[in-house]
């Protein structure tokens, strides 16, 4: 969790109070996970990553947007065999995110932003939003899963091809290095390409197609990371922080700009 000035956490109630009363205030909910990332990442990885491109958006735009201490937990049955790994039932996360969406909104911010960092909670967010939005109709209540802001430039930087940008892969571990070398073992770096059964189904990252199919990840990798985070360097995370960072901060600054009354 980030204590920055854009941070919630951060601030006396008081701030709080008069940042969410401003016109077109902006409220950033991180949504993360606790499960394992291979052998080299940190099992708190989507979380960190969710948390850190929240906050940086933040600070590149005038936009009045706070960002909350991330969800740290969600929706990872599928990596449970590994062990390390914590997964909520889905009618307890979505209980959750509703219950810190309801309290929030209290503030009387403009617009609330679920944004996710794993894959497995998608769907389950967007039903939240759903759900929130028509709870709220006073507010903008919108989601995204920020890696896949990353899909227009993404090809410019990696050099895995097709299967190696999943999960703990090239993309996640570079990103890791910029942010966080001290957790990032590169000597036990090791994955598994992504071999999917259905040319319908997502073969990566930024490789999807409209077939979701359930497996546990014990089918696809050994060693629980899926792609090639051997091709990771921080270089490559800088240049993805960066620009994943602008994109957001665009977001933030359009979202202000769409709920000024």
């Amino acid at each position: 969790m980030q204590l920055t000035d854009t941070a919630w956490a951060a601030r006396p109630y008081g701030e709080v109070v008069d940042l969410a009363e401003q016109d077109g205030s902006v409220l950033v909910v991180p949504v993360g996970s606790l499960e394992q990332h291979g052998h080299h990442l940190p099992t708190a990885t989507d979380t960190l990553l969710a948390d850190a491109v929240a906050h940086e958006g933040a600070t590149r735009t005038d936009a009045p947007v706070l960002v909350t201490p991330p969800v740290w937990t969600g929706l990872s049955p599928h990596h449970m065999p590994f062990g390390g790994t914590v997964s909520l039932e889905r009618e307890d996360l979505a209980t959750l995110l509703e219950g810190v969406a309801d309290a929030a909104l209290e503030n009387d911010f403009d617009a609330l932003l679920f944004l996710n960092g794993h894959g497995g909670n998608a769907a389950l967010v967007e039903s939240v939003r759903a759900s929130v939005g028509a709870d709220h109709p006073q507010a903008e209540v919108s989601s995204l899963t920020y890696f896949a802001l990353a899909e227009g430039f993404a090809d410019e930087i990696r050099d895995s091809g097709v299967g190696g940008a999943g999960h703990g892969g090239e993309f996640e571990t570079s990103l890791m290095l910029h942010l966080h070398p001290d957790l990032v073992d590169m000597d036990r770096a090791a994955g598994t390409a992504m071999d999917e059964h259905y040319d319908l189904a997502r073969q990566d990252l930024f490789v999807g197609g409209p077939l979701a199919v359930y497996r546990e990840f014990t089918e696809y990798s050994e060693s629980g990371a899926i792609g090639d985070p051997t091709l990771a360097t921080a270089e490559k995370g800088t240049e993805l922080f960066d620009r994943l960072s602008d994109e957001l901060a665009g977001l933030y600054g359009a979202i202000h700009e769409h709920n000024r009354e």
